[in-house]
């Protein structure tokens, strides 16, 4: 009788973590926050329909990696913006930074593939390596970047950045500038310059159907809402 217990409890157990594997209870589905994901080739191929058609209104937004330093393209980019806005999903781009590339060429790389007429939302720059620059060389080079994006698109630009770089190295130095902090653990971030936070990304183990692997997922923060990231077309 102990036998047949026990066997019953072992295969009990294995049908409840098959059920578990199939469907994982995310941060969206227990809050009432603006969610959204960044992707980029890493992701491998993303079946955008199955990520329209199980979140619903719950993913909010997308911001797909296109490009990064003066020569990188991600390779999966051009076909994530158009399936992902074929699928009615809001989509901006994003470009990772490399502070000790000549700005004029990082800016041409990303104009190159991140064309006004695609986007829905506000371009992202990806701050998180140094260069081997000290903060004072790696603010002067960003604040050139970000100046040439903004006259480039006729808007600021979003900042992404984790909240332990920006901590060490931006300290009170993009006070004009909306910010997405990286930080995966409770409680939500705090800056030490008391900066107010646009986006919090809290997760880069996320689950999302659709998507094979980790995706990283961020909510906005406080009374923000989408409307302040909204691609201004002129």
């Amino acid at each position: 009788m102990d036998i047949k217990k026990t066997i019953l409890s072992i295969c009990g157990l294995i049908v409840s973590t098959c059920a578990f594997a199939q469907y994982y209870i995310e941060c969206e589905d227990t809050c009432n926050h603006i969610h959204g994901i960044d992707i980029s080739h890493y992701q491998g191929t993303v079946f955008w329909e199955a990520v329209e058609d199980v979140s619903g209104n719950k993913i909010h937004y997308v911001y797909l990696k296109a490009t990064e330093g003066g020569d990188n393209i991600d390779k999966r980019y051009l076909e994530n913006i158009n399936l992902a806005k074929h699928a009615g999903l809001k989509v901006g781009s994003y470009h990772f930074y490399r502070p000790r590339v000549d700005q004029k060429t990082q800016l041409q790389n990303f104009r190159a593939q991140c064309r006004p007429q695609d986007q829905d939302l506000v371009p992202m720059i990806d701050v998180e390596v140094t260069g081997g620059l000290s903060a004072t060389a790696l603010c002067d080079s960003l604040h050139k970047f970000l100046k040439l994006v903004e006259q480039e698109y006729k808007q600021k630009p979003l900042v992404y950045t984790g909240q332990n770089f920006y901590n060490k190295y931006l300290l009170g130095e993009l006070d004009e500038y909306k910010l997405m902090v990286a930080k995966y653990s409770e409680p939500e971030p705090v800056l030490a310059d008391e900066r107010d936070i646009f986006a919090w990304q809290y997760t880069g183990k996320g689950h999302l159907r659709g998507v094979n692997g980790y995706v990283d997922k961020s909510m906005l923060l406080g009374r923000h809402t989408m409307r302040e990231i909204r691609f201004v077309h002129r």
